[in-house]
């Protein structure tokens, strides 16, 4: 592959082609600021900035808390959606801010961002997990046989048999399907579309032997049966892991006792 190489004129200092076109635009970020050491009260604070409308959310929020306000809140950890940590709705959508490129939410007007719905805001940005971390450990998301010690050998498994459950192996447990459900919204005790993702990759995991204990922990009236069909989480999901398809096979099994 050839070395690109400056050209003399742009060495010495002059101007090159499209000298002088700046790719910045002025941005304006309406964000939903809550501080409880400061005030019960929520409000919403604007920010300017010039910035790249070809760089992320995330880059602005950097921004901002850099070199503008450094009490902003937020989590964020790899910033390559990956970890799922940077869920927010952002123009009243639930996204990650690491993977939503300002040029895609028309910066012309002002961009809203606040904390996922239907989880407790410590602050600013960040809400409380542990609801939504308890039911995901509910539904026991790890491998269960009978075996009471280690293998002797490698627990086979054919193409199609993995293929199975495949689509739910992609969750990163962000919260923004669970975080976008209304039923999540008006009960939280409801285990929503996250915690039912995580137990349908196991119940179809032909090397797992829990999957009518996982079935008899959704069967609760807290569980797969709250669902309404709303696709709110798969319209919200990150990875594009098709949610209500994943929680209507686990009613399907529950009914039917296959799978």
């Amino acid at each position: 592959m050839a070395t690109p190489v400056m050209d003399k004129a742009d060495a010495a200092g002059s101007p090159g082609p499209g000298f002088g076109d700046s790719p910045y635009i002025t941005a304006t970020f309406r964000i939903r600021r809550f501080n409880p050491e400061v005030s019960d009260e929520v409000v919403w604070e604007d920010f300017q900035l010039e910035i790249d409308p070809k760089e992320r959310v995330l880059d602005a929020l950097h921004k901002i808390k850099w070199d503008q306000d450094g009490t902003l809140t937020f989590r964020r950890s790899c910033a390559h959606g990956i970890c799922g940590s940077d869920a927010m709705r952002i123009n009243g959508k639930n996204r990650l801010a690491c993977k939503t490129l300002i040029k895609d939410l028309n910066p012309d007007k002002p961009i809203t961002v606040e904390a996922i719905k239907g989880l407790t805001v410590l602050k600013d940005l960040i809400v409380d997990m542990e609801p939504f971390f308890q039911a995901y450990r509910d539904v026991m998301p790890f491998l269960i046989t009978k075996e009471t010690n280690e293998p002797t050998r490698e627990r086979l498994q054919s193409a199609e048999d993995r293929e199975r459950f495949d689509d739910t192996t992609k969750c990163i447990l962000c919260a923004a399907c669970t975080s976008s459900c209304p039923v999540f919204w008006n009960d939280g005790q409801y285990f929503g579309p996250a915690a039912i993702v995580n137990a349908h990759r196991f119940i179809f995991d032909s090397r797992d032997e829990a999957g009518e204990q996982r079935l008899e922990i959704l069967n609760d009236r807290d569980g797969v049966w709250r669902c309404r069909t709303t696709f709110n989480c798969t319209d919200a999901c990150p990875r594009g892991i098709e949610v209500t398809k994943a929680i209507a096979e686990v009613k399907r099994a529950l009914i039917t006792r296959r799978f």
